[in-house]
């Protein structure tokens, strides 16, 4: 089996920097059963034991030392699982967050895409016997309650018989309409589900990755992040793997956190939407189209998707700058997604 990372001894190296050598996905046979001591930080989580997992790509070092110090008092132990980047990732994160091994940062030799960096950041989080695994990126600070309500609601929902998939908060993005609603689909229509008040709980499809509150029990079940899809779509499609396999996701109206959703977002017709990179839209119109093609996932979300899809091909071919860039990406996108062609841009 390929070298991960060990928990042993950890101890004695703070905010320890590895480096795993192999891209691939990791397995701990039985480790749930096998849980180590984990040395906690200041969080107040009641009986559950919940890990964080956060992927950065060439983060601002200061972001990240702020998030960390918001997380310190919410999880027992993060783990930094860094995709490639070029900077000293360690050497961003102050000295007052390292005590007591809980945050250990993880290098992969190259950016392996968002997925395979969380499913290396889950394992290490089941190996240490997590009973919730945090999902975060870069760009995200969590409420000093954040996590507290998002423990509260999963466990609401358990106590009542419900298969939880996901817990998951509002997030907040001073460029664009805030905050942006919960999404379900209800026949090929996207229905916007808002928050009546402060205490409310509502059913989603899915949510996104930052912010997300999992069992671990649940990743059991369901399964890790689909890596060939990248980046993109991956949320998404767990997401919906997991409502087919009988779990619910929930959107916590209580719970908040800031999130940058892309770069500057463009107007449209009095709407800010979010506006990528070309190559990251390549992926969101192969992902997209790929996932359209497949069998298992639900056909009136298919419908409601490409209908959304559409509308935003127009939108960035016109309004995206520079035009021919982002209109080259997405239709590429799509014809790879047709093809059948995954993983990440110019390897496969």
């Amino acid at each position: 089996m390929p070298r991960l990372p060990s928990l042993h001894g950890l101890q004695n190296n703070p905010c320890r920097d590895d480096f795993s050598p192999l891209p691939i996905i990791f397995s701990f046979a039985g480790s749930a059963n096998r849980a180590l001591h984990v040395p906690e930080g200041d969080a107040v989580v009641g009986d559950a034991l919940v890990v964080g997992v956060l992927v950065t790509y060439e983060p601002d070092l200061a972001q990240l030392d702020g998030l960390l110090r918001a997380l310190k008092r919410q999880v027992a132990r993060v783990f930094v699982i860094d995709n490639g980047s070029g900077l000293d990732v360690e050497k961003g994160i102050g000295a007052a967050l390292r005590p007591d091994s809980w945050c250990q940062v993880v290098r992969l030799p190259s950016n392996l895409g968002i997925a395979a960096a969380q499913n290396v950041g889950i394992d290490l989080a089941r190996q240490a016997g997590a009973d919730f695994v945090m999902l975060f990126d870069q760009d995200s600070e969590p409420a000093p309650d954040m996590i507290q309500k998002l423990l509260d609601a999963a466990t609401a929902q358990t106590s009542m018989g419900v298969a939880v998939a996901a817990v998951g908060p509002r997030y907040t993005d001073e460029r664009q309409d805030n905050p942006p609603p919960f999404i379900r689909i209800r026949g090929i229509s996207v229905e916007r589900q808002t928050c009546g008040h402060n205490h409310s709980v509502v059913e989603v499809d899915y949510l996104i990755a930052s912010g997300s509150l999992i069992p671990m029990s649940t990743l059991d079940a369901v399964g890790p992040m689909r890596e060939d899809l990248f980046i993109d779509y991956v949320d998404i499609e767990w997401g919906l793997r997991a409502r087919g396999a009988g779990f619910q996701s929930f959107g916590v109206c209580g719970a908040t956190m800031r999130h940058d959703l892309g770069n500057e977002p463009i107007n449209l017709f009095g709407r800010m939407i979010p506006l990528h990179s070309p190559l990251r839209h390549y992926y969101h119109f192969r992902n997209a189209v790929r996932l359209y093609c497949e069998t298992g996932l639900p056909l009136n979300w298919k419908i409601a998707d490409g209908w959304r899809l559409l509308l935003k091909y127009g939108a960035y071919t016109l309004l995206a700058k520079p035009r021919h860039q982002h209109w080259w990406m997405m239709s590429l996108g799509i014809v790879h997604g047709l093809m059948g062609r995954m993983g990440k841009f110019g390897k496969s």
